[in-house]
């Protein structure tokens, strides 16, 4: 006797397969629909930027010629005059600065990432994650009182502890995400292979990470570089040449800052040329670092 197959489907609701092409066109337009909100993020984000550069290079662009570059500052009726003082004070303060936090902002990076767990290790992410929301000018007003006001006069000194405190932050929690995104595997098999902890770190780990600590040194460099508050209470500005590091300097966001609000469409157009110098400076900084640490990373 022959036994009768019953339907797979007995039972069950049968599937509508006209359906299919009909879902696939619904999740594909949404899809489009999302994709295309995503554009317009983008656009919303990318359109102001575009905005500003234009208009400070628009502004800016005719003010650079040779006496910006290489002449002092002087009065408003003198048309041969520049900022080369400022641009040469801009550097001066950003080495300071650099050579202050940037052993300080990896070593406590470092800290944080390979011997977390200890109470200490807390405490120090709070205060960095507390001086990092610190106003800049707070920071210019404790660095007067602590620097200036002992030392009687404005300095390059105290305006490179001034911009270090602004890049610390940014330098520790940069050091200690990058170090955090090392694999494990690579200290363990430094380890397994006798290397201590301070050489597995030093030779494995951190030149792994360095690209990325790299590029939070040039991002804390460019908070620093724009920051006018804080060196109004420490270098003041000068327009002479600096003769040392015990006395006050200029710097290019303070000479926007003083000329900008100045009358005279001399100093209104030198204003607008330091805008452009410090993102070029910025820009090129940022693209000289990404093609050196691309060549280490490729070697």
């Amino acid at each position: 006797m022959a036994i009768q197959a019953q339907p797979l489907t007995e039972g069950k609701p049968i599937r509508d397969l006209r359906r299919g092409p009909a879902n696939f066109q619904t999740r594909r337009v949404r899809s489009n629909v999302m994709l295309g909100l995503v554009y317009v993020a983008v656009a919303a984000t990318l359109i102001p930027l575009l905005a500003v550069l234009t208009w400070v290079f628009v502004q800016g662009l005719p003010a650079l010629n040779v006496d910006f570059f290489t002449k002092l500052p002087g009065p408003a009726d003198d048309p041969h005059q520049g900022v080369a003082n400022s641009i040469v004070g801009t550097v001066q303060l950003l080495g300071i600065a650099s050579l202050i936090s940037v052993p300080l902002g990896v070593g406590a990076g470092i800290y944080i990432a390979e011997f977390g767990g200890s109470r200490y290790n807390t405490l120090l992410r709070f205060a960095t994650d507390v001086l990092s929301g610190v106003p800049s000018i707070t920071i210019g007003v404790f660095v007067y009182a602590l620097v200036v006001l002992p030392m009687r006069s404005f300095s390059m000194l105290a305006g490179g502890i001034a911009l270090a405190l602004v890049m610390l932050p940014i330098l520790i929690r940069t050091t200690e995400e990058m170090l955090r995104l090392v694999p494990g595997a690579v200290r363990e098999a430094a380890l397994a292979l006798g290397a201590p902890m301070w050489k597995t770190i030093m030779r494995y780990a951190l030149p792994a990470a360095l690209p990325g600590i790299v590029t939070g040194g040039l991002l804390a460099m460019a908070r620093a570089a724009g920051e006018t508050a804080p060196l109004l209470f420490t270098a003041l500005g000068n327009n002479q040449w600096n003769t040392g590091i015990t006395q006050p300097v200029d710097a290019l966001t303070l000479k926007v800052f003083f000329y900008a609000g100045q009358p005279y469409e001399i100093w209104r157009r030198e204003s607008w040329g330091g805008a452009v110098v410090l993102t070029l400076m910025i820009l090129i900084t940022s693209i000289l670092a990404r093609l050196a640490t691309r060549r280490r990373a490729g070697r």
